[in-house]
Order: C-alpha cells, then sequence, then structure tokens
C-alpha cells in the first residue's frame, strides 16, 4: 500500500508535504510531485499537509484519477527526490 499524487498537485507551488515525509519518497516533476511506491511507508503524514488535497491512499484516490497511481510508479524511478526548498510553481 502506498499513497498517490493526484491532478490538484499540478502547477501547485506548496511543498508542505515533502517536509514531513520521513522517507523522501517524494519526486519532482517540473510542474507537480509524484510519490515513489518502493519508498512510500504509508504512514499519511503527507495527507493532512496537501493544502489542495491532491494526496490519497492508493485504494482511495477517485476513479476519475486513478491513472496517476500508474503515473506515480512509471514517472517516480526517473525523477530527482524533492526537496521541498522551493515552490515548484514560480508564478505568484
Amino acid at each position: 500500500m502506498t499513497h498517490v499524487v493526484v491532478s490538484g498537485c499540478v502547477s501547485c507551488k506548496y511543498q508542505e508535504c515533502v517536509s514531513v515525509c520521513p522517507v523522501e519518497a517524494f519526486r519532482e516533476a517540473e510542474t507537480y510531485l509524484v510519490i515513489d511506491p518502493d519508498e512510500c511507508i504509508d504512514c499519511a503524514a503527507c495527507v493532512p499537509e496537501c493544502p489542495v488535497d491532491a494526496i490519497y491512499a492508493d485504494y482511495d484516490v477517485p476513479e476519475i484519477e486513478e491513472y496517476w497511481i500508474e503515473r506515480n510508479e512509471n514517472e517516480a524511478s526517473r525523477l530527482e527526490v524533492a526537496t521541498g526548498e522551493s515552490p515548484i510553481l514560480a508564478d505568484e
């Protein structure tokens, strides 16, 4: 079991979720984050920290967002660990 970042994170500048992750499971794409399912320990610390409600347990992902489960898994292996130090989207 793992957590998944869905479309609500696209173009999101918040990274509070990254700073509370105890295992560096978040990976950073150009305009969004994903969670590496091999790193996620299912602690759910990130869920209440997400101001856009874009993080779900994999079994709770809304049907319309289910493609993000595979997207997180596929993209995590090619992306760098998110540091949480800078916004993903520079536009304010």
